[in-house]
């Protein structure tokens, strides 16, 4: 049986962060200054609606710079980062690159830097097989030790009384990652942090925004992909902080309209690597099927951007 009315809860602030936007920019510009093709390493942000759209303006997504067929044309890597292996080898081919890592997740790179030059062991609290944490630990040449939950932290091959550093994926859930950290305090006597979080402001707004509309919603929806780590954390959050239910949605038209058989509140967000215009067309959606009612409370907005590279910027001129 359907519901006669859905309440659609929002939260905000939601969708795409500095990072984002500044690597879907940095592709455009060069599609409009150098013309197409423009090669990109990996999926430039984890969705396939972004993906899709610049595949069609004349992006071609790549694996490995070695699948590159025409070395005079541009490639720009993706906003995840990428070892330094691979400006070298761009290098090599005299490829003209454009880096379009997030400058938080930059961050990160230079504090493993520095702490590699401190000569102390590094701790990356991160996802195995993460494009961000494989660009993390290519940074250095000395060795980083990666946990992803409190029980890894019994099997590094470190002593107590060893000073050591930690960093983080920006992507995390934040109740998780402070869960770990303090693990991490309890079993190391002396603990060197960055001099900031390293979870960054978007994902940290994201998950508070949903912890807050979370305890009155039957079903809670995260639009974004299966591959996005801030995505998965956003559906983890939502059911830990109330949802009956939460679920990731990844294509809006194939959304099984079963799932709000009786029910009547909803919460919806988008991650931070997904359009609002996906958001819009969710809710459109719903309203050829439901009599629906949106609620989206107040938030602040986010005033975070990123400048693109100088001579992208010639394009926009």
């Amino acid at each position: 049986m359907k519901s006669e009315l859905i309440n659609i809860y929002l939260a905000g602030p939601r969708g795409f962060c500095a990072g984002v936007d500044r690597a879907i920019l940095m592709v455009e510009e060069a599609l409009k200054k150098y013309g197409p093709p423009v090669y990109v390493r990996h999926e430039i942000v984890h969705n396939k609606f972004v993906v899709e759209d610049l595949k069609a303006k004349g992006a071609l997504f790549i694996d490995e710079l070695g699948e590159i067929k025409d070395l005079s044309r541009p490639v720009i890597f993706s906003a995840h980062g990428v070892p330094k292996s691979v400006p070298t080898e761009a290098k090599n081919l005299n490829l003209h690159f454009f880096d379009a890592t997030c400058p938080l997740v930059n961050k990160i790179h230079r504090e493993v830097e520095n702490f590699e030059r401190l000569k102390v062991p590094i701790i990356l609290i991160g996802h195995r097989n993460h494009p961000e944490v494989i660009g993390t630990m290519g940074q250095i040449k000395s060795r980083i030790y990666l946990i992803e939950k409190e029980q890894d932290i019994d099997d590094l091959p470190l002593e107590p009384n060893q000073k050591i550093a930690y960093v983080t994926q920006t992507t995390l859930s934040v109740d998780d990652t402070q869960s770990i950290i303090k693990a991490i305090k309890k079993r190391f006597l002396d603990v060197i942090e960055p001099r900031k979080d390293d979870i960054c402001y978007a994902t940290t707004n994201r998950q508070n925004a949903v912890k807050q509309i979370a305890p009155k919603c039957h079903l809670f929806i995260v639009i974004g992909a299966k591959n996005s780590s801030n995505s998965l954390r956003l559906v983890e959050v939502a059911k830990q902080y109330g949802a009956k239910k939460s679920i990731l949605v990844e294509n809006v038209f194939e959304f099984d309209l079963t799932e709000l058989n009786n029910l009547s509140n909803v919460g919806l967000t988008a991650s931070a690597s997904a359009p609002e215009i996906l958001v819009q067309n969710f809710i459109y959606f719903l309203q050829k099927n439901f009599k629906v009612l949106v609620h989206e409370p107040e938030y602040i907005q986010e005033n975070v951007s990123f400048k693109i590279p100088q001579q992208l910027k010639v394009a926009r001129k």
